[in-house]
C-alpha cells in the first residue's frame, strides 16, 4: 500500500524523517528542512543586512549543503546578505587537495567568490609534514588550533566580520558529551552558542545547530548536490570519534537524543564563584587566548624546536618553560592579527580541474528512505 505524505496528504511519502518519524514526499522534506534553517537564522538574529558572510567550506556535505541552502535562502527571503566562500587548505595529500577541487566546483555552481588559505601559507607547516613529526596520536590538537585561527585569518584578508560553519546538531552534541567526558566545564558553557565571537570581532555562527547530520545526507542526496564524501585520513583515531559512535548507540535506541543532549547542554549553569578563564590578547600574534601565549604559538614552537609535544598535555610548566628560557635562535612566528592586511579586491574565481582527472568519492546512500527509493547494495553504517 502506497503512503501517502503526513503533511500534504497528496503525494507519495519517500522517506522518513529521522528527526520526527514522520513519512513526507521530497518536496515537503526539502520545505520543513530550509523552513526550519531559516526559523533558526531569524530566531537568533544571525545576519544584518549588509554584512558580508564567508561560509567556511571544506567540500565535504555539511558546508556544500550550507552553501547551497545560505544561497537558496538569502535570494528567497532577502537577508540582503553578501556571501563568499572560505576554506582551509591544510596540506593533507590525497584528501584535502582532491575536496578542494569539490569546493572550485561549488565557487561555480552557486557563484560565489572563494578565497582559500593555507597552513603553509600562514605557519610554515602543512599537516603531512606535522603528521610526519607528532604521529597520528595528537595530530588533530595541532589542526584543529590551526584550523581555528586560518579561519580568522583569511576572514580578515576577506574584509568580513562573520563566519558560519555547518556544525550540526550532532556535531554539537558531540563536543557537549566531550566537554562533559573530559570535565572541561569553560568550553562546556559556551559549546552550545549559536553565536560566539573573541578578540579578532568576527562573529561565528551554526545555523544547522538544530539539523541532524541524517537529514543534511538526505538533502544533498535528493538535491544531487555536488560534495566529497571522505573522511579525513588522519582522523581515525581522533576523540571526537569515541564520542560519536557513544551518541550513534544512543540515538538507535532514543532519536531524539540528539536534540535532547543540546537542550541539556543549553540548560546547564556554572555556579557563582567558580574561577573562570579571561578573556586575553596573545602577546605573540594578537589573537584571542586564555593565556599571554595562545595555543597555536606554543604548538608552532613546539614544531620548530623540535619539541612536537610541546604544548600537549599539561600546559602550565610548557608556559613556564617558554617564558623562563633564553632562547638564542630566533624561531618562525605567526604573523600578528593587526598586520593582516585586506585583500584590495574580490578574490577571482579559481578554476577546478577536470573531475576526472580527481578521486571524488561517491555521495553517501542516506538512510531512512521508505521502500522503493533506496537503491540495493551495501548500506553505509559509517555516518
Amino acid at each position: 500500500m502506497v503512503k501517502l505524505c503526513v503533511l500534504c496528504k497528496e503525494r507519495r511519502a519517500v522517506l522518513k524523517r529521522p528527526k520526527t518519524g514522520q513519512t513526507i514526499c521530497q518536496d515537503c522534506f526539502y520545505y520543513v528542512f530550509e523552513t526550519e534553517i531559516h526559523n533558526t537564522i531569524v530566531d537568533s538574529k544571525l545576519f544584518r543586512r549588509g554584512e558580508r558572510v564567508a561560509i567556511g567550506a571544506s567540500g565535504g556535505k555539511d558546508s556544500t549543503v550550507l552553501a547551497h541552502v545560505l544561497k537558496t535562502l538569502n535570494d528567497r527571503y532577502d537577508y540582503g546578505v553578501h556571501l563568499v566562500l572560505l576554506s582551509v587548505d591544510e596540506g593533507i595529500t590525497g584528501y584535502r587537495d582532491d575536496s578542494l577541487e569539490t569546493v572550485k566546483r561549488n565557487q561555480q555552481q552557486y557563484d560565489l567568490p572563494l578565497k582559500i588559505v593555507s597552513y603553509e601559507q600562514l605557519y610554515g607547516w602543512t599537516m603531512d609534514d606535522i603528521v610526519s613529526e607528532v604521529g597520528l596520536k595528537n595530530n588533530c590538537t595541532y589542526c584543529g588550533v590551526f584550523r581555528r585561527q586560518a579561519l580568522d585569518r583569511g576572514s580578515a584578508m576577506l574584509g568580513v566580520d562573520h563566519i558560519v560553519t555547518g556544525h550540526n546538531a550532532d556535531d554539537i552534541a558531540e563536543t557537549i558529551l566531550m566537554n562533559i567526558f573530559r570535565g572541561d566545564v569553560p568550553r562546556l558553557g559556551r559549546c552550545t552558542e549559536i553565536v560566539t565571537q573573541g578578540e579578532s570581532m568576527i562573529r561565528r555562527s551554526k545555523p544547522f545547530k538544530y539539523t541532524y547530520e541524517k537529514e543534511i545526507v538526505m538533502y544533498a542526496y535528493f538535491k544531487k548536490l555536488d560534495y566529497f564524501s571522505t573522511e579525513c585520513i588522519y582522523s581515525p583515531n581522533a576523540y571526537r570519534g569515541h564520542a560519536r559512535t557513544f551518541l550513534k548507540d544512543l540515538e538507535s535506541i532514543r532519536p531524539s537524543t540528539i536534540i535532547d543532549i543540546i537542550h541539556s547542554g543549553e540548560a546547564f549553569e556554572i555556579k557563582t564563584g567558580v574561577k573562570m578563564p579571561s578573556q586575553k590578547t596573545c602577546e605573540r600574534c594578537g589573537y584571542m587566548s586564555s593565556n599571554d601565549v595562545c595555543k597555536a604559538c606554543i604548538l608552532l614552537e613546539g614544531l620548530n624546536r623540535g619539541l612536537p609535544q610541546l604544548g600537549i598535555g599539561r600546559e602550565a610548566k610548557v608556559r613556564k618553560q617558554m617564558t623562563d628560557e633564553n632562547k638564542s635562535m630566533a624561531l618562525p612566528t605567526i604573523q600578528h592579527f593587526s598586520e593582516i592586511k585586506q585583500d584590495a579586491a574580490s578574490p577571482d574565481m579559481i578554476m577546478p580541474k577536470d573531475p576526472a582527472l580527481v578521486h571524488t568519492p561517491p555521495p553517501r546512500q542516506p538512510t531512512h528512505l521508505l521502500d522503493g527509493n533506496a537503491k540495493k547494495g551495501k548500506k553505509d553504517l559509517s555516518w
